[in-house]
């Protein structure tokens, strides 16, 4: 069946694209910004927070990221106007970090600043290996200018996670606690710098987190694996962690089940809610990530029509 699985994910890139969004559509919130905000409010109204992300990477031109700055800020004035309970993600290379780190930090600076305007909030998402030090230098010189509003992904199967996070709590404090997104990672990356086994991978992840509720740090708990989920259990537990000092965060479209558990406990949910043009690289990604996911294909192309 993995042999299986595998075949279908490196065919599907060569597939139509209107045929790959039968399957991508439960994954994606939509095309338009009107399609993600129907979703949204969906979402709050069973429980969840959201975060807001507009999908795209790895430009190759600036004027693409002015294009995509303008379409951010947009979204807070759509997002606010509409009373979603949610936040902002954003990766910084859809903004030409590899291409001119300066102009990338004035335009997401202009994106935090607009959140700021509502009291709200911009995660910076993590990239891969080539941008880990520069996106650490980013969210540096933001949260100097911003403490309360904005935040940043850490990848728990990078071997220097654990020291990045010692090396940034010179930015945290009781009053202003520094807020991270752990999860396991998603870049192929080599295993002089990455933990490649799942066992591993998970062990540091919860190591991790760990670190995080001992110092007094803000985590939002990324995971759809139930043991990860098992484990954060055992640790809010253990450190008695209250329930305003964390949170569960997941993808839309995965793991429903899983997610309705973990809110009927009464813990907190924020669902990553992509939307965008941008949608056929991210689901192909995905796919590539989660091999497992092609059975859900199958039953989307030959079950749901």
């Amino acid at each position: 069946m993995m042999f299986i699985n595998k075949l279908i994910a490196a065919i599907l890139p060569l597939m139509p694209q209107s045929l790959v969004w039968i399957f991508s559509r439960r994954y994606i919130a939509g095309q338009t910004l009107g399609e993600a905000i129907d979703i949204a409010k969906n979402l709050n109204k069973e429980g969840n927070m959201v975060t807001v992300d507009l999908l795209g990477e790895f430009i190759t031109e600036i004027s693409q990221a002015e294009k995509n700055r303008a379409e951010y800020l947009e979204i807070i004035e759509t997002v606010e106007k509409n009373d979603i309970d949610g936040n902002y993600s954003l990766k910084p290379t859809m903004f030409g970090l590899l291409i001119d780190k300066d102009a990338c930090y004035e335009m997401i600076r202009e994106i935090v600043k607009k959140a700021v305007e509502y009291n709200n909030f911009v995660r910076i998402d993590m990239e891969d290996s080539q941008c880990v030090d520069l996106e650490i230098e980013l969210f540096r010189k933001l949260k100097k200018e911003f403490p309360k509003n904005v935040g940043l992904v850490l990848q728990a199967y990078l071997h220097r996670t654990l020291p990045d996070i010692d090396a940034m709590m010179d930015m945290h404090s009781k009053d202003n606690p520094i807020n991270y997104r752990i999860c396991k990672g998603i870049y192929v990356e080599s295993e002089k710098i990455a933990y490649k086994k799942y066992a591993e991978i998970n062990e540091h992840f919860l190591e991790d987190l760990e670190h995080m509720f001992k110092n007094g740090i803000y985590p939002g708990i990324a995971t759809h694996d139930e043991k990860l989920v098992e484990g954060a259990y055992k640790l809010i537990e253990k450190y008695n962690v209250p329930n305003d000092k964390f949170e569960f965060q997941m993808l839309y479209g995965v793991t429903p089940g899983l997610r309705k558990s973990i809110l009927e406990k009464g813990y907190r949910m924020r669902i990553y809610t992509p939307y965008g043009k941008q949608w056929f690289a991210y689901s192909t990604r995905r796919l590539k990530e989660n091999p497992k996911m092609a059975q859900e294909i199958v039953k989307a192309l030959f079950v749901r029509g």
